[in-house]
């Protein structure tokens, strides 16, 4: 694997930039590891963070450097800061910046496919609200997209917090005061009008512990889930909690999952 640390400026920022980019190496006398590659084009996993991290945080909590090696899978971490992968009240237009420039951007520096059988996105917490708003809104560019512990439940999250709690703040600088229900900021409204679409829908992959604090968040996007014809592949955790030590093995899952082709 090639590990790429790009810094760059971003033209919807207004302001430079970084991702953390794995691209695939084919190696055979490498020790320890297999390496694939060898693809005039990488399919490719756009993998988000959550809200405290950034772009190089995959790499610092997990060994998905190593999980991907194998697979010939090129992944871009993209850094998206305290966005909630929006275009925010107070705040910059991260969802342009995420869904129009970011794919330009890294195609125009990395050999990666653009063929929707080959990209893919995942995500954990905000991550994996990002990934799943990102491919229930863009159901053509995406085969497939995987939250993990997501926060998936934006409006009724909103709703039951309380000003001095540790997501109020960001919350509300993110979505301010708008209505969220019923927008592309809604997954469980956006669940239904993917339904409603006659194209190809991608697979969606869900994982959530019993004890984790967005628990409630999942399941009311799983109950949203199955009042449609979404594929949708479901896993919980009992007593498992919003940590890394679930994620690092939850990833894993949702890489051996992904129909590569």
């Amino acid at each position: 694997m090639a590990l790429v640390q790009c810094d760059y400026f971003s033209e919807t920022l207004g302001m430079n930039t970084s991702m953390t980019v794995i691209l695939p190496q084919k190696t055979v006398s490498q020790i320890g590891m297999e390496g694939a590659g060898g693809a005039d084009k990488h399919p490719v996993l756009y993998l988000l963070h959550g809200l405290s991290d950034d772009h190089t945080i995959w790499l610092r909590r997990t060994s998905i450097e190593r999980y991907v090696a194998s697979l010939g899978l090129a992944v871009v971490m993209p850094n998206l800061h305290k966005s909630f992968y929006t275009e925010m009240e107070q705040g910059d237009r991260y969802w342009t910046f995420l869904t129009e420039e970011l794919p330009v951007v890294a195609r125009s520096f990395f050999p990666l496919s653009a063929e929707r059988e080959q990209n893919f996105v995942a995500g954990l917490s905000m991550g994996g609200y990002g990934a799943f708003k990102w491919a229930l809104n863009y159901p053509e560019r995406f085969a497939a997209a995987g939250s993990l512990s997501g926060a998936l439940d934006m409006h009724g999250h909103r709703e039951k917090l309380k000003p001095g709690e540790g997501l109020y703040v960001p919350i509300r600088k993110a979505f301010g005061e708008r209505p969220i229900k019923g927008t592309i900021d809604d997954l469980l409204w956006m669940a239904e009008q993917a339904d409603k679409q006659t194209g190809p829908k991608p697979l969606l992959y869900q994982c959530c512990g019993t004890e984790d604090f967005l628990y409630q968040d999942n399941l009311n996007f799983r109950e949203a889930c199955l009042r449609t014809d979404l594929q949708l592949t479901y896993s919980e955790e009992p007593g498992a909690t919003h940590d890394w030590n679930y994620w690092d093995k939850k990833i894993q899952d949702v890489v051996n999952w992904l129909p590569l082709k």
